[in-house]
């Protein structure tokens, strides 16, 4: 059974140290969950192992990834997403995505330790951090807060208006664009909400920023991972996805940057939360493209 599944049945735990523990237990277990190539349907190799209807259950990772059947995963043919089809396509997609532990592989490790010691790392400086690295100025704090919201907002406005202008204008690419990115973002939201009331981290701004998990006072609004990340990573990985050209490219990353970066400043979240949220949006998203993307529509500048 994954470590993550492991932590989970432990929640009953009270004494600090055992909080501590499991803290740094928690994120070394989903962090890797994530990130191995063959949780998410990729070869430890970068090779193909699955044919196409195994690689409909699980989540493609890097592009170029081929399956077994051949072929380039973009030239598969696609059906078209539809916004009538958008929940059982959401059902698909989360199902998915919580049960890539499965398939974690031996080969995977190559990713997952130097992972793991980069998030304990990040973990074991966190208190730090917040405490006298980023300003506690509330001036300074609420404008970063008020920054990620616009930023955010935009983020999460880009594709609305991507697809009122597909249909206005009958422009399947533009469509498709705005709407695989809402479903990115309605998917990783999803996943999000489980992870933060499953881990129950205090906010930066609690107790003295020590990030504690699993403490009660922070189930009003828990910190790990942040949602503004994941929710900006997972429309990002998609437009980028969708518009391959370098000044898009550059536009829509530095957007999902500047949401992760404002949220840390902000003392809303622990760089972790933000780290963690960043690539867990960035996945999600990716899987989504790759799932849905038909390549063939009119107006298509991707990969």
């Amino acid at each position: 059974m994954h470590l993550t599944f492991f932590i989970v049945s432990t929640l009953r735990t009270n004494t600090t140290l055992q909080r501590r523990t499991l803290s740094g237990i928690l994120a070394l277990g989903f962090a890797p969950t994530l990130f191995a190539p063959s949780a998410w349907g990729q070869s430890a190799d970068g090779g193909a192992t699955m044919t196409p209807e195994q690689a409909a259950l699980v989540l493609p990772d890097a592009p170029g990834h081929t399956y077994d059947g051949g072929g380039a995963a973009e030239e598969k043919s696609n059906d078209p997403a539809t916004l009538r089809g958008l929940p059982l396509r959401f059902l698909k997609d989360e199902a998915a995505i919580f049960t890539s532990p499965a398939r974690i592989q031996k080969g995977d490790l190559k990713w997952l330790l130097p992972l793991a010691g980069a998030t304990g790392a990040a973990l074991g400086t966190d208190t730090y951090t917040m405490r006298h690295v980023v300003s506690r100025n509330t001036s300074f704090n609420d404008a970063n807060g008020t920054s990620s919201d616009v930023l955010l907002g935009t983020a999460l406005g880009i594709p609305v208006l991507l697809f009122g202008l597909g249909h206005v204008r009958a422009d399947e690419h533009q469509r498709e664009a705005g709407l695989l990115a809402g479903e990115a973002i309605v998917d990783a939201y999803a996943f999000d909400t489980v992870i933060r009331y499953t881990t129950l981290r205090e906010r930066p701004n609690q107790n003295d920023a020590r990030g504690h998990f699993f403490v009660g006072n922070a189930s009003s609004s828990p910190s790990f991972v942040s949602g503004h990340s994941i929710m900006a990573w997972s429309s990002a990985a998609v437009l980028a996805g969708e518009y391959g050209k370098p000044w898009q490219q550059i536009g829509i990353y530095t957007l999902a940057s500047g949401v992760s970066l404002t949220r840390v400043l902000a003392q809303q979240h622990f760089p972790t939360d933000a780290l963690l949220g960043s690539a867990a949006g960035w996945l999600i998203g990716h899987y989504v493209y790759r799932t849905h993307h038909r390549p063939k529509v009119v107006g298509f500048t991707g990969h």
